[in-house]
């Protein structure tokens, strides 16, 4: 069940009431998360995430990247990470001028930020259904702690933020496919899912390659990866890698796609990425990939180009080659 209807729940039953006025901060919501029971012309859709962004802003809903001024009422949709989640709750005390509201699944560990917040503040609520608890609280500078610098350094020299992939360091299936990258990639290189830019700083050790487009759909990973990119060659797309159109033909794409929807793996989002590829590369283009050694993408690369290779791998990772994309009717 969808936050959503835990929401509406405590809403029918009296137990949360929203204020009359002003403007209600809805943050990191998923997809899938039905915000029906807030009044949509109050509301701000506060997310990073580009696919969530345009969807809700094609549902009518108002979007921003970060808070912007004061709130009447802030909801949280509890993240994964632990620590993300908890800066989640800090930002919305910070300007909320009301009720925090948090929901979560339990997979996601809304049960330990309920009970890290009630050694702090009182509580109301919970309401639980459906695997998941729905709570509120008085906002107040009890969480300032529970917030975090925006961007850290890790090894290398690069930075990152918390909550982005591989925000600790550099992914070992990433380094991987960064040492058996060839010498020839051509002028333009396209990084589907670039992160905070791990790949695409091996790529530009090329001096022949003229430009790197970096596709990324997390907004903090971007940013880090501008701070982390700083060569003129560099460009930056805050863009969904399944849907973005590049600019022009491209000779190589690197990737090392994701491959989990929550905590459920799903090679449909490394397909997705696989048909993305084959669809702009020039037609003696090469893609050149990373994936985890139990994900089974050989028969979608196979079904989009004419020669696939594993290259290199592990126990835990392979890199594939795969090259003479094959061009599909759309």
């Amino acid at each position: 069940m969808s936050s959503v209807s835990r929401l509406t729940l405590a809403l029918e039953a009296g137990d949360l009431t929203l204020p009359e006025a002003g403007r209600i901060a809805v943050f990191a919501p998923r997809g899938e998360t039905d915000l029906s029971a807030l009044p949509k012309e109050r509301v701000q859709v506060i997310t990073g995430r580009k696919p969530e962004f345009d969807g809700f802003a094609v549902r009518g809903f108002d979007c921003a990247v970060e808070a912007q001024g004061r709130y009447a009422a802030a909801l949280v949709i509890v993240p994964r990470a632990k620590a993300q989640a908890r800066a989640l709750v800090a930002a919305a005390c910070a300007v909320s001028e009301g009720l925090v509201i948090v929901d979560g699944a339990k997979t996601d560990g809304v049960d330990s930020i309920l009970k890290a917040v009630r050694g702090r503040v009182p509580v109301w609520g919970p309401v639980n259904k459906a695997h998941g608890k729905l709570f509120w609280f008085e906002a107040g500078p009890q969480f300032t702690d529970w917030a975090v610098a925006e961007t850290q350094e890790v090894a290398g020299g690069f930075v990152t933020a918390p909550g982005v992939f591989s925000a600790d360091g550099i992914d070992p299936a990433s380094r991987l496919l960064g040492d058996h990258l060839p010498e020839k990639l051509g002028a333009v290189v396209a990084d589907l899912g670039a992160g905070w830019g791990y790949l695409s700083t091996r790529v530009l050790e090329r001096e022949r390659v003229e430009r790197v487009h970096l596709v990324e759909a997390d907004h903090a990973a971007l940013e880090c990866a501008k701070q982390n990119v700083s060569d003129p060659r560099a460009a930056f797309h805050w863009a969904d890698a399944t849907t973005w159109r590049a600019p022009e033909p491209v000779d190589t794409v690197v990737m090392n796609p994701p491959f989990h929807t929550g905590r459920a793996a799903d090679p449909d989002l490394g397909r997705a990425f696989i048909a993305q590829a084959a669809g702009m590369l020039k037609q003696k283009g090469q893609l050149w990939m990373v994936a985890n050694r139990h994900l089974p993408y050989e028969t979608a690369l196979s079904e989009r180009f004419g020669e696939v290779s594993e290259v290199a791998g592990d126990n835990r990772f392979k890199v594939l080659r795969a090259t003479r994309p094959i061009r599909k009717h759309r």
